[in-house]
């Protein structure tokens, strides 16, 4: 997902822009650049590879000073990730600079048009088509504004683009459509990102735009248009996490810190869920109880690890409310033709809610008439806006690309969703909805002591190093539980890793088991529908056949210790809010092993934090 940052004020515009790119590297990138004004031309470097590439290439040939820019930090989907593909564009005659985050799709007959009346366009990008665009419009009268609005009329996909022009020194210009971008407002500055952490440094005064729109900042003003030229509205707010949220704290890794943050993330998703009386309020529901009680189908649709939030919430929802719930992968869902009604509840998940294909799994959801709740974590992005009702997770800054309290709080949402729907239709008494928010209300303590057995787990990580390939066991909730964790080994590790349910064992994956291969094992608490006993029995097979066996098992369960070699001890907890415990020694394992060889383990490779094209 790029990195944009824009920025006009009395500062170094290469300093502010730089520093700023560098606190968006968390989103995943491939190559950086930056474009300044300077003395009616435009200067600048841009370089593929980490940001050091760039710092190195500034440091050789300094650019002059400069108050106004943009800069840009590149995830490519058009052409490879090279110092001529990389960002910020230029147009013909290079009076006009853009990034862009998103794609246009319908830059190749643009491309045609261009090169047909004679330009040159130098790299593979679809976003060099704007450049020249924005430079044509220009070169013909109109001000970079105006340009702006007229290209973003004639351009088709999901973009933000954010442009200079080098005769027009005093403003920047961006727009948004399907795409993330916010304002910082100073004091005689102002600033564009692609987040608020990339001018975070410098203001907590921010403007969420809304599709379609189009922004100038200058040192002095925050104009706001439509893409037809109108007045438009952006809503003004308050970033309410500091500088200090997007440091390390003494870890190594984001990620680490983030593992222990958890049992803080979840008291904050949970607090003020309830009135004096103990009974549920969800005051982001916008939805009357009355649509709630008619709701007769739910599908929950996600991508990655919030899809797996998606899978506990399904054993959750189902078992509190009695209502069917699927969960649907969402780039699957639109172009299976899905079956949805008015009495269809979509519930998306999205940590940052400007995931495209969850986005476009929600829009055709409203074609549909279906109703939709978000679960997201960020304030005033596009899903949350477009969907009738949202539960914000409130998990604070995530910057490590693998989610980890970003889907902890996920998982909260979802629970709280279900149990909020099982108190609207009556389907569980008042004091058995109470006794489980009580629960949830002690698993802050419960994922501390877990953490407390991290030593212990980056011991297994030392042991394990060696591995080239791991398998993940679950029944029930902990099914879910077992994807994540191989996930985590896929997405930070790069070795093979695969989770099962349980009882698919015999079906065909027992094949893989060797001698020595290591084998996660998520036991269920002992006591509910013989889960426990069935779990136990395939890890006999397992074992059997020379596995070795790391099991996460509740404290006290002593049927487990004769077929484990490794036994990581879960606080007790209901079947269904185990998934919570579960998930954290998976969460250490991945980023320790990771760490050991030698990964980076906040950005992995191929990665990105938000998908924001399908």
């Amino acid at each position: 997902m790029c990195g944009i940052v824009g920025y006009v004020g009395p500062k170094s515009a290469e300093r502010v822009i730089v520093e700023g790119l560098r606190r968006l590297e968390y989103r995943g990138y491939d190559s950086a650049g930056v474009a300044l004004v300077h003395e009616g031309g435009l200067v600048g470097d841009k370089r593929a590879g980490k940001l050091t590439n760039l710092d190195k290439a500034l440091e050789e040939h300094p650019l002059p000073e400069s108050t106004i820019g943009i800069g840009h930090t590149r995830w490519a989907t058009h052409g490879p990730p090279t110092d001529r593909n990389a960002h910020p564009h230029r147009g013909q005659k290079e009076r006009v600079a853009v990034v862009h985050n998103g794609i246009i799709e319908n830059f190749a007959s643009l491309r045609h048009e261009l090169e047909a009346a004679g330009h040159d366009l130098r790299s593979d990008t679809d976003t060099e088509v704007a450049a020249h665009l924005l430079e044509i419009a220009v070169a013909e009268g109109a001000d970079l504004t105006t340009a702006m609005q007229d290209v973003c009329r004639r351009l088709r996909g999901a973009f933000t683009l954010v442009a200079v022009d080098a005769q027009d020194p005093d403003r920047v210009v961006a727009a948004r459509r399907n795409s993330p971008l916010v304002v910082g407002v100073g004091e005689g500055e102002n600033f564009l990102g692609s987040d608020v952490a990339a001018f975070i440094e410098h203001t907590r005064h921010a403007l969420e735009l809304g599709q379609d729109q189009v922004v100038t900042i200058t040192r002095d003003a925050v104009e706001v248009t439509d893409f037809e030229g109108n007045p438009a509205q952006a809503r003004a707010y308050e970033i309410d996490w500091d500088l200090t949220a997007a440091e390390k704290d003494g870890y190594d890794w984001f990620m680490r810190k983030e593992i222990f943050e958890q049992p803080r993330a979840i008291a904050d998703s949970l607090l003020g869920r309830h009135d004096d009386s103990g009974k549920l309020q969800l005051d982001e529901i916008r939805m009357s109880e009355d649509e709630l009680r008619d709701v007769d189908k739910i599908i929950i649709t996600a991508c990655g690890t919030a899809f797996y939030a998606g899978l506990v919430a399904k054993y959750a929802i189902e078992h509190w409310t009695r209502i069917p719930c699927e969960v649907e992968l969402a780039h699957e869902f639109r172009y299976r033709d899905p079956i949805l009604t008015r009495d269809t509840l979509v519930v998306a998940i999205s940590q940052s809610g400007e995931t495209a294909d969850t986005l476009m799994a929600i829009r055709h959801a409203r074609e549909q008439r279906a109703k939709v709740l978000a679960i997201c974590n960020t304030n005033g992005s596009t899903i949350p806006r477009e969907s009738d009702a949202v539960i914000y997770t409130h998990a604070g800054p995530e910057i490590g690309v693998a989610s980890t309290k970003g889907f902890m709080t996920q998982l909260i949402a979802c629970y709280l969703l279900g149990l909020y729907l099982a108190q609207v239709r009556g389907t569980r008494f008042g004091d058995e909805i109470a006794s489980v928010v009580d629960e949830l209300a002690g698993l802050p303590a419960k994922v501390e002591q877990v953490l407390g057995q991290a030593d212990q787990i980056y011991a297994l990580a030392q042991d394990l190093q060696d591995a080239r390939s791991v398998l993940f066991l679950g029944r029930h909730a902990g099914f879910p539980v077992a994807l994540e964790g191989a996930l985590k080994l896929k997405e930070l590790a790069y070795i093979h890793a695969e989770g099962f349910a349980a009882g698919e064992l015999k079906h065909g994956p027992i094949a893989l088991i060797e001698e020595g291969l290591p084998v996660f094992c998520v036991v269920p608490p002992p006591g509910r529908d013989l889960l426990h006993d069935k779990m136990i029995s395939g890890m006999q097979e397992v074992r059997a056949r020379g596995a070795r066996m790391i099991v996460l098992a509740e404290e006290g369960d002593d049927a487990v210790d004769d077929y484990a070699d490794v036994i990581f001890r879960l606080p007790k907890a209901s079947t269904l809010l185990q998934p919570v415990a579960a998930v954290v020694p998976l969460q250490l394992f991945a980023c320790e092993l990771a760490t050991l060889m030698g990964h980076d383990v906040d950005q992995p490779r191929n990665l990105a934090k938000s998908v924001t094209v399908e």
